[in-house]
């Protein structure tokens, strides 16, 4: 579709959506010059206009003589140097000049829900230093630093098998951010495959949202963010039933809230086998996903490959570390004559799908850890999502291969719409002011998109999603201004 232009506030000005700063220039004579110019300015009154002429050309001229001669630079260094400036001058260009790519059906809807994502039509500025996907990557992961003020109330939801999942909310708002109201938006955040609450770039959007008037709550897969373990059963890539249930029990205790959710990486790949699954029947009313993997076959290969084994290891160590505090429910289950799961191989394990073989595919009923990951994937479920959907994903993530993103699905499907930076990383979207010790820059889009989305389905007579009309005052008109 065709991209709209810049957002602009109800009633506001276009130059509301950039700041343009001007800083004046001192210009400054120099000694040499002076000379010529006041013997002109004395002869111009006893000569005529020809003859002051003359002799302001020959002032200049004697002036010029006075004065020691240039330096003379050689050509092949004046070439390089040239060069290199236009180098420079590219890569600077390229750092601010690459917008967004945007992959959406033409729909009025789609079209109004962008005219308010001010994020997507603006480039996402990566520092030159960040310009590689492992660099941003590992960076993020190292030294981004959680916001100030977060801290969490935990409630813990059974599930139907006895299996345990917790919920992480914000205690109370952080610095700078009001007390929000019962029927405030409700953002449910899924982490990626071994993250939780803890992780900061969480926190950020947690932080995010509440400056923006929306309560963040996150799902905790079991067993991670030091939730419980009450059963020989994790959680995989395409089993729903733990976030239906989340899902459900927001809406149970948020009667009067819209609800919309954000899903990163793991998380990301759960929420759209859900979306797609559930299809018009979620209470949600919108979604983001992010850093989707969506292909589980390619994301398998590409963990296997070169640089990318390091990912693999860190993630394959974490798992291991979780599975060995409840091992003993594994063994116990494998003991008596249940499920063939090889505990010692999954506390061993040293890779994602060694990890997946012993125990994931076996915990769900997968014959073959291929098996599972073909199954697994979100990108054949894009079809079935039957609500606003924002795709966002990073060219250049060395974990969710570009390759894999499902373009055409998502150009087919009106409800859904894809967004492709040029950098970015995995988790990484280093673009903000503090770079990667900062709030990543996808929090800006995923909370604009959210709002957008949430408004025009007021604005449209669709409501929350939930079988009601829905409160659109809570969400104010404009665009929302997402902290930096």
């Amino acid at each position: 579709m065709a991209r709209p232009g810049p957002a602009v506030p109800a009633g506001g000005d276009p130059q509301a959506l950039s700041t343009l700063s001007t800083r004046p220039t001192a210009l400054a004579s120099r000694g040499r010059g002076n000379a010529a110019g006041a013997a002109a300015a004395s002869t111009h009154r006893r000569f005529s206009p020809a003859a002051t002429a003359a002799v302001a050309a020959a002032a200049a001229a004697a002036a010029a003589a006075a004065a020691p001669p240039p330096s003379v630079v050689p050509l092949p260094i004046l070439a390089a140097a040239l060069a290199l400036g236009a180098m420079l001058a590219a890569l600077a260009a390229a750092r601010t000049s690459r917008l967004p790519a945007l992959t959406a059906a033409p729909t009025p809807f789609n079209t109004a829900v962008l005219s308010r994502c001010p994020s997507l039509h603006r480039p996402a500025a990566t520092p030159l230093a960040l310009s590689n996907g492992h660099v941003e990557t590992i960076l993020a992961a190292l030294i981004r630093k959680p916001p100030p003020g977060v801290a969490y109330e935990r409630s813990l939801l059974k599930m139907a098998d006895g299996g345990t999942v917790a919920l992480d909310a914000l205690a109370s708002p952080p610095p700078g951010c009001a007390s929000l109201p019962p029927d405030a938006p409700v953002l449910v955040v899924l982490p990626g495959l071994t993250g939780g609450s803890h992780d900061p770039y969480v926190q950020h959007l947690a932080a995010a949202a509440a400056s923006a008037g929306m309560r963040a709550v996150v799902f905790n897969s079991r067993g991670t963010s030091d939730g419980p373990v009450t059963t020989p059963q994790f959680y995989s890539a395409s089993f729903t039933g733990d976030l239906a249930a989340v899902v459900a029990h927001v809406a149970a205790t948020h009667p009067d809230a819209p609800l919309v959710a954000a899903g990163y990486s793991l998380g990301a790949n759960i929420l759209v086998n859900y979306l797609g699954e559930a299809g018009a029947a979620t209470p949600l009313a919108a979604a983001v996903s992010l850093c989707n993997p969506f292909d589980l076959v390619l994301a398998d290969k590409a963990f296997a490959a070169g640089f990318n084994r390091l990912y693999d290891a860190n993630l394959a160590r974490s798992l291991r570390t979780i599975f060995a505090r409840h091992a003993h429910l594994w063994e116990d289950k494998a003991a008596t004559g249940g499920k063939p799961f090889d505990p010692v191989a999954g506390a061993a394990a040293p890779s994602i799908r060694a990890f997946d073989d012993a125990v994931t595919r076996v915990s769900f009923g997968f014959p073959t850890v291929d098996a599972y990951y073909a199954a697994s994937g979100s990108a054949a479920r894009i079809p079935g999502v039957r609500i606003p959907l924002l795709c966002l994903q990073a060219e250049d993530d060395p974990i969710a291969p570009s390759a894999g993103i499902p373009t055409a699905a998502i150009a087919a499907n009106p409800h859904c719409l894809l967004a492709t930076t040029q950098r970015g990383g995995h988790l990484g979207w280093c673009a903000g002011p503090a770079g990667a010790a900062g709030p990543p820059w996808s929090d800006g889009p995923t909370i604009e998109f959210l709002y957008a989305a949430l408004m025009e389905r007021y604005r449209r007579g669709l409501g929350d999603g939930r079988g009601g009309g829905g409160k659109a005052g809570v969400l104010g008109e404009g665009v929302v201004a997402v902290r930096a």
